[in-house]
């Protein structure tokens, strides 16, 4: 008798770790991991990090060998991206493809290594913003590396796709509802062409949905429409009801398919989230409201209007990128569920059932000393103020002192004092990076103020790695001619 109920016992508690652990484990969820940063994190302590969150999949913009050294053993699924500068290449060359397919996957994928199951071909190659510059390059590009994967014996296990950018299909502005969407005209033939051989591989079709860029391209744009939990009125399309614009836009695209003859076409979205700092509706509270919602949205089984069933989606993004790019806006920078140094900026229930959960952070990371590079107050010429406040923050990072942003509050001087720690910063705090014509000086005091924070950058940057890197490389070199000696 005892030993029966022991048995049932035993079943009982392996079935409820089997449940628990499903539901902590976020399945469903991945993340855009980009490296665009002037000092990066350990990718070890990274990768333990997304392990402890729960993430299970995770989408990378190329290939670093250090991160991929990181992923071996994890079992987390990886999208490998091919950067758009490399289309051409991989477009004209099968060789060229071949050697990228065995450098970067070939040599990974195996029992015991990197868990990659598709391969991005480009990022939002037909971009309206690259006036066609890929647009003839991204189908053989994504043929090429399809067949060097075949090649290789991995077909059947990993897929090429493509990530689009949402702006390759809309609604005319005469019927602008989900159920008249179709590919713009310019891209509709060659995106078709694309979809076909994407569906004949098994392949899903990837698209990047941003909600917040509907907001910040249009000031008319209803606030709770880009969120999950708004009150506004419903949007009608015949029988359908829209609440949100993500379902919006998600229907939009599976009206396109299904014109295009594809309804059943598999849809992974490649990036969705929100920024936190850059922009006047860009922080913390929005960007915890958004992804939330987009991760009970997704997770819940409920679908869209137009296609029910669990989204399969990869927030962007995980950690705050201060060298990216900021032409599209001063949020760029701002993507990441992570600040700079690993610390989750706010809470989030990856299973997407609303728990009041506490994201772990990056272990055990080193900062440079408390230090930091302020105007001096008893500077009494200020004339070349403004031209140094310019040169400082075109070489480092200032997006946070714009309208409706976390340090939008500061004085002129304050502004001069940010920026000057910003360059201070970036440049591993040397002595030569704090003077700016004798205007500034290091203070161990932070001059941090409410939500305006001055940071003291990471101490392990991407210079320690490539140090390691030429060490490694040297040791290889070593190690090579022992052994040919030794066998001689």
């Amino acid at each position: 008798m005892i030993v029966q109920f022991l048995k049932h016992f035993l079943i009982v508690l392996v079935l409820i770790f089997f449940f628990m652990n499903l539901v902590s484990s976020g399945s469903s969820v991945g993340v855009n991991w980009g490296t665009m940063a002037t000092q990066k994190l350990s990718p070890e302590k990274v990768v333990r990090m997304l392990k402890d969150n729960g993430f299970s999949k995770l989408k990378l913009f190329e290939p670093d060998e250090w991160i991929l050294a990181a992923l071996m053993g994890s079992h987390i699924e990886v999208m490998l991206a091919i950067p758009n500068y490399l289309l051409q290449l991989m477009s004209e060359d099968p060789k060229a493809a071949k050697s990228w397919v065995q450098t970067n996957v070939t040599d990974y994928l195996y029992t015991g290594g990197v868990n990659i199951k598709y391969v991005a071909v480009g990022n939002e190659p037909f971009l309206k913003a690259y006036n066609g510059s890929y647009l003839h390059l991204t189908l053989p590009a994504l043929k090429n590396i399809q067949e060097a994967l075949n090649s290789a014996g991995f077909g059947t296990r990993v897929k090429a796709t493509v990530p689009f950018n949402a702006d390759i299909y809309n609604s005319p502005d005469s019927n602008p509802v989900p159920s008249a969407g179709d590919f713009r005209p310019e891209v509709k033939d060659i995106t078709l062409e694309i979809i076909q051989y994407l569906h004949t591989n098994e392949a899903p079709f990837t698209v990047n949905i941003y909600p917040f860029l509907s907001l910040y391209s249009n000031n008319y744009f209803p606030l709770d429409f880009a969120f999950f939990d708004g009150t506004n009125k419903p949007i009608r399309d015949g029988d359908r009801a829209y609440t949100n614009v993500f379902d919006a836009n998600f229907d939009t695209l599976v009206s396109a398919l299904d014109k295009g003859g594809f309804p059943d076409m598999k849809i992974i979205i490649g990036e969705v989230g929100w920024p936190t700092d850059g922009d006047k509706n860009a922080n913390i509270a929005n960007a915890k409201r958004f992804n939330q919602g987009m991760l009970q949205h997704a997770l819940s089984g409920n679908g869209t209007p137009a296609r029910k069933g669990t989204i399969d989606i990869y927030l962007f993004s995980l950690i705050d990128e201060n060298a990216k790019s900021v032409e599209p806006g001063n949020f760029e920078r701002h993507w990441g569920i992570f600040e700079y140094d690993g610390k989750p900026k706010y809470e989030l229930d990856l299973s997407g059932s609303k728990r009041v959960i506490g994201l772990e952070p990056v272990d055990g990371v080193e900062y440079m000393l408390k230090r930091w590079c302020v105007l001096n107050p008893d500077v009494k010429d200020l004339d070349r103020l403004a031209e140094n406040i310019d040169y400082a923050c075109s070489l480092s990072d200032c997006t946070v002192l714009g309208y409706g942003c976390s340090c939008n509050g500061l004085s002129i001087e304050g502004n001069a004092s940010y920026a000057f720690n910003m360059y201070y910063q970036v440049n591993d705090q040397n002595s030569w990076t704090c003077d700016f014509d004798g205007l500034a000086l290091v203070t161990d005091r932070d001059p941090s103020v409410g939500d305006c924070q001055f940071p003291v950058m990471i101490a392990h940057g991407s210079s320690l790695m490539l140090q390691w890197g030429e060490l490694k490389m040297g040791l290889r070199i070593f190690v090579g001619f022992v052994l040919f000696f030794f066998l001689l």
